[in-house]
């Protein structure tokens, strides 16, 4: 079999030089005797890992001094209820924008702490595109206003960074972090589940504007207590250490392939292959409006479903991983973040012209 491509949509790919990185390090990381994993977090070496981590992911990401910037444990799904006990505080409601499956379970979770204000919907076209801003009936009061601008799962992305006006505009970027430029200074806060284009699981990056630091309600557990993060270098206990370790040497990795500007181009580039393959080849189809296609996640159905699976085992005889779509959508999902390479994607297209020629 010839390389292996990983399309998984998470825990996804990581980039082979941070794996070999690792690897070479497992057993005694720079001469001290121990591995990552075995180091206690406030001890100099580890304090020194995290430092760098965080400095160069500020740069990354353009992060400002007017934002913490937070290694918390869990993912996003944890911050889906971190969130409202951090922000509503004495607000009567938060608005959330709907367009599937994640953004719906943002939604389901912060009614639990709240009064929700669902400003706008794509479910009545199947969320094959996002609401037109202009109709939105947004809250003038309103807490925050969130929005999930990749929807992992539905292959739907948006194009264009809402105008919340003077209410924080929150975001959940687990799918989309460090994959193009990012203004930062639009959002009151950022977070990010890692194990896409970050790390490995376990692992949840928060951006935080610091001016929204210290709202959390009284009952709030202190673990999932922003300001409390903050104040302590995100070691209120001991965080996922080897997970904060590997997102570094995943940083450092970006910045020896030029940065976000240099993902972006390349992230453009695979997307618009793929897309226009599938475009351009009858047997396979793509549900979401063009404009708002995602980059990172290329969901596709053949022209006979009874073929998927003669399709997926095709695609694992050639190394070509985790194809099958999300189990509540069906179909195939290609996802595509950082660490895949221009060449897996060839590889791919490469297949599919192969098995829509023999079964079209």
């Amino acid at each position: 079999m010839s390389r292996a491509y990983n399309f998984c949509a998470g825990p996804a790919a990581l980039p082979e030089p941070v794996l070999r990185q690792a690897r070479d390090e497992m057993l005694d990381w720079r001469g001290t005797g121990m591995s990552v994993m075995e180091m206690s977090h406030r001890g100099d070496e580890f304090v020194e890992i995290a430092e760098t981590a965080e400095r160069d992911f500020r740069e990354l990401a353009g992060v400002s001094d007017d934002y913490a910037v937070l290694f918390m444990q869990g993912g996003a799904s944890s911050q889906f209820a971190t969130l409202p006990l951090n922000l509503l505080g004495k607000k009567a409601t938060a608005d959330y924008v709907d367009t599937g499956i994640w953004s719906g379970k943002a939604i389901d979770e912060a009614s639990r702490y709240g009064q929700i204000n669902v400003v706008a919907s794509s479910k009545s076209s199947g969320y094959r595109t996002v609401p037109d801003p202009s109709g939105w009936a947004t809250s003038a009061d309103a807490a925050y206003l969130h929005y999930t601008p990749n929807e992992t799962i539905g292959g739907l992305e948006f194009d264009f960074v809402p105008d919340s006006g003077s209410v924080p505009l929150v975001a959940d970027m687990s799918s989309t972090i460090l994959s193009r430029h990012l203004d930062v200074s639009k959002f009151g806060l950022i977070y990010a589940g890692a194990q896409k284009n970050i790390g490995p699981s376990g692992l949840v990056v928060v951006i935080i504007r610091k001016d929204l630091l210290g709202k959390a309600r009284a009952e709030t557990p202190t673990m999932m207590n922003y300001q409390v993060m903050a104040d302590n270098g995100s070691m209120y206990n001991t965080p996922a250490t080897y997970s904060w370790y590997l997102a570094g040497l995943v940083f450092q990795w970006l910045k020896a392939e030029g940065g976000v500007a240099a993902m972006e181009q390349a992230n453009r580039r695979k997307s618009e292959k793929l897309y226009g393959f599938i475009d351009d080849n009858g047997f396979y189809a793509n549900p979401i409006e063009p404009r708002f296609r995602s980059w990172m996640n290329v969901p596709f159905t053949l022209a006979d479903e009874a073929l998927n699976g003669l399709f997926l085992k095709g695609a694992d005889e050639r190394g070509l991983l985790n194809l099958k779509g999300h189990r509540s959508v069906g179909g195939m999902r290609a996802s595509i973040y950082n660490a895949m390479p221009e060449a897996g994607v060839d590889a791919l297209i490469g297949y599919m012209a192969d098995f829509a020629k023999e079964h079209g």
